[in-house]
């Protein structure tokens, strides 16, 4: 049974009701974060029962010494630490003497906490009677500025009801944070130094390793119905933390407010002996402006990001929900201000998978910013790797890979290889394939071929080179083969010849090869600095050829389908359907050896596959792989209902699209793989878009111009997305009464619509 307790609502995420059961999880879904930090939705208020602190700042990490029982020769020698950061958001409570905590409290009623996506607040109120007798209301309100990304803002609210009270605020910093996984319980923070002044107060600490500096700090503001107060504080400064305390009095009925600004200051973006002195300016600055003002603007930020990037269904308001929470997610885990970030498998939602980077980014991700943002925001995302390209040459020479061979890495930091499960790190090597497809996936929809000559050719050729090297060919087939190797689906492990992965080298070597043939035509100036730069021959371009054109591919005559690998068929065929459901998911329930040996796919492997290179299949040939692999894939991968979704909406099984659509739009929402209390799973969001962009709207590229084949689901009345296409935002609506398509301005846009050309004129 998945869990049901968030209520719909088109815009807002809501939880009623006090359950301590669901705490862990409502963190993660009631997150917020600005691209430059974030931070789960613990309580500000002590609270002693199960809880999963967690603060991050973008790109700030810990190099986990790598820890296995045998080490084997290439492995990583660190896990790249998502870390949780010092906790600038507590505000311990006291009223009459007695602490708020809501795990000891006597009665806790009209428990009620909002994330508000449309305008990017989370809020939480409830009255509670204390354990002395006394019954309160509070009103807490939390913002992660967009535009002053530095800087976050709370609004805390208690209001006795019945009686007087002498409430007591004491917000504070807590630079003594541990993450919850560590590999040697090492230490990963070093507190430089604490201090307070005129109510201000300022932790600065540094990473052990990796040296990033920070400033965690704090000021406040006190008001009583409304009423600026000024009570004065009382300092407490340890070793790694700091608290100001202030006694403010109110009668039965009145409501003392305090206003806590606070964040961080980085040596991304300031030098580390000046990080006080800037977090004294953002504090000005905030305070200048006040906290409604901030609100303010905070809602006018968003609505600019929704403006472009919403998608509106109508009529089906769970569906809504869904979309709005995964678009909303991936805005403030990534927003395309800094190209030195990325997009993390749990944003700053939780700590698992470690690393800011995983093949996700180019999979799932590029299409959502490449079309709801200015294209500059895309190729960052490119740049990024560009920017990693030396560290995949370092990657692939510690395999004994050579001349200039790149292989990704799997999970990164800084463009090292930091993931350290054997399975994963060796053996899952299609990431590079992704990294690939994305430049022309990229291409393709801006039109910005600059891009290849610039920079991307240098990385398709690396990893050109390692697919060559890493395939060797069979004289018992007499065809290359690749060996050992764990496909998209991590339910199998060390196989040979993973189709997908055989077919991402060939499409690899060949776009490669294609693009190196157009700069030696059409910019011969770039052809010559790139095969001098690369030390690149035709000749060797020539082996790599051969390479893809003796290329094998497992394939069943029996079934007519290539297989996911060699040896598929000799597994016990039992579909999902005849799957006990009291064993899913079966990775909570089943041992290792036994998910290797079942035939049950994690996620789309082969698949993935048609969903990526679906121009070298007819829509038959896809049909067929659809019906014979979807019945045994279990979708206990985040990254595996949304291509499911685009695929069967292809073939117009449209109910089928529409439940995987569900599953993934709400898989964190729903908690269908129970484990949300981790955290989100936010690069698969990005599927979530795909899956009606792509799926339902029938959205691609051929031939320099959109294409839509539009279908809809029966749930819905219509629905509606915007795409900027190469500079000019086109609005798509589908419903039951038929298709629209707007142009906001610009010249006129030939696209085609099931097949017909059409131009779209500007409505002036």
């Amino acid at each position: 049974m998945n869990q049901d307790y968030i209520k719909a609502d088109p815009w807002s995420i809501i939880e009623e009701g006090f359950n301590p059961e669901t705490v862990k999880s409502s963190e993660s879904l009631f997150s917020i974060g600005n691209g430059a930090m974030g931070q789960r939705a613990n309580f500000e208020e002590d609270y002693s029962g199960p809880t999963f602190q967690g603060s991050y700042v973008a790109g700030v990490y810990y190099p986990d010494k790598t820890r296995v029982g045998w080490w084997k020769n290439g492995y990583p020698e660190y896990f790249a630490k998502v870390l949780n950061a010092p906790n600038w958001i507590g505000i311990k409570v006291s009223v009459n003497g007695k602490n708020l905590d809501l795990n000891t409290c006597k009665d806790v009623r009209n428990y009620r906490r909002e994330l508000n996506m449309k305008e990017g607040y989370y809020e939480r109120s409830f009255e509670v009677t204390m354990a002395s007798g006394l019954d309160i209301a509070i009103k807490s309100t939390r913002i992660l500025h967009l535009d002053n990304d530095e800087l976050g803002m709370i609004n805390f609210e208690i209001t006795p009801l019945g009686s007087d009270a002498e409430i007591v605020f004491s917000p504070y910093l807590d630079g003594g944070i541990t993450n919850e996984d560590s590999n040697w319980d090492d230490k990963f923070w070093d507190t430089i130094s604490v201090s307070e002044e005129n109510g201000k107060a300022f932790i600065r600490s540094m990473t052990m390793k990796t040296e990033f500096h920070i400033c965690t700090f704090m000021e406040s503001e006190f008001l009583v119905d409304g009423q600026k107060v000024s009570p004065n504080p009382v300092a407490e400064v340890q070793e790694q933390f700091v608290q100001l305390n202030y006694r403010v009095a109110v009668s039965s009925g009145q409501t003392a407010c305090i206003r806590k600004y606070a964040g961080y200051t980085v040596s991304h973006n300031h030098k580390p002996e000046n990080l006080v002195a800037a977090a004294k300016k953002v504090l000005e600055n905030g305070l200048s402006e006040g906290y409604e003002a901030l609100k303010s603007g905070q809602a006018r930020a968003w609505a600019d990001i929704w403006d472009m990037a919403d998608i509106v269904i109508e009529g089906d308001v769970e569906a809504q929900q869904g979309i709005r929470f995964n678009i909303f997610q991936l805005n403030q885990t990534y927003l395309g201000k800094d190209a030195r970030l990325n997009i993390g498998p749990k944003g700053f939602t939780g700590e698992k998978y470690g690393g800011s980077t995983y093949w996700d980014t180019e999979a799932y991700c590029l299409p959502f910013y490449m079309s709801t943002k200015d294209h500059g925001v895309a190729r960052n995302l490119l740049v990024y790797r560009y920017n990693h390209l030396q560290k995949a040459i370092e990657n692939a020479k510690k395999l004994g890979f050579t001349k200039g061979a790149a292989l990704y890495p799997m999970v990164t930091m800084n463009g090292e290889e930091c993931h350290n499960e054997w399975e994963i790190t060796f053996e899952e090597i299609h990431r590079n394939g992704a990294i690939a497809f994305a430049i022309y996936n990229y291409v393709r929809y801006t039109g910005d071929h600059d891009y290849v000559t610039e920079k991307g050719l240098e990385v398709l050729i690396g990893i050109a080179r390692f697919w060559h090297q890493r395939a060797n060919f069979s004289t018992q087939k007499n065809k290359y083969v690749i060996l050992g190797v764990t496909g998209p689906n991590e339910y199998e492990n060390n196989v040979n010849n993973n189709w997908y992965t055989n077919f991402s080298a060939r499409w690899c070597i060949n776009y490669a090869a294609s693009e190196i043939a157009d700069a030696r035509v059409n910019n011969s100036g770039e052809y010559e600095r790139i095969m001098s730069k690369t030390n690149l021959t035709e000749s060797e371009v020539a082996e790599w050829k051969k390479v893809a054109d003796n290329m094998y591919f497992p394939f069943s005559e029996e079934h007519n389908v290539f297989l996911q690998q060699d040896g598929f068929l000799d597994k016990e065929l039992i579909t999902v359907a005849n799957l006990d459901r009291s064993q899913r998911p079966i990775n909570q329930n089943w041992s290792w050896d036994r998910i290797l040996r079942s035939p049950y796919i994690k996620q789309a492997d082969t698949l993935q596959g048609f969903y990526f290179f679906e121009d070298h299949f007819s829509e038959e040939e896809l049909e067929r792989h659809f019906d014979f692999y979807e019945p045994f894939t279990v979708h206990e991968s985040s990254l595996s209902p949304c291509v499911h979704s685009i695929q069967a909406a292809k073939l117009g099984r449209m109910e089928q699209a529409y439940t995987f659509y569900l599953r993934t739009s709400r898989l964190d929402l729903d908690d269908y793989n129970k484990e949300v209390e981790e955290g989100c799973h936010i690069t698969s969001m990005a599927g979530t878009w795909l899956s009606i962009v792509e799926g339902f709207g029938g959205m691609r590229v051929r031939n320099d111009r959109l294409e839509f084949h539009p279908r809809i689901p029966k749930h819905w009345d219509a629905y509606a997305f915007k795409v900027n296409f190469r500079g000019q935002t086109l609005k798509v609506k589908v419903s039951r009464e038929g298709n629209s398509f707007e142009l906001s301005e610009g010249d006129p846009l030939e696209i085609a619509v099931n097949g017909e050309t059409k131009v779209v004129s500007a409505q002036n």
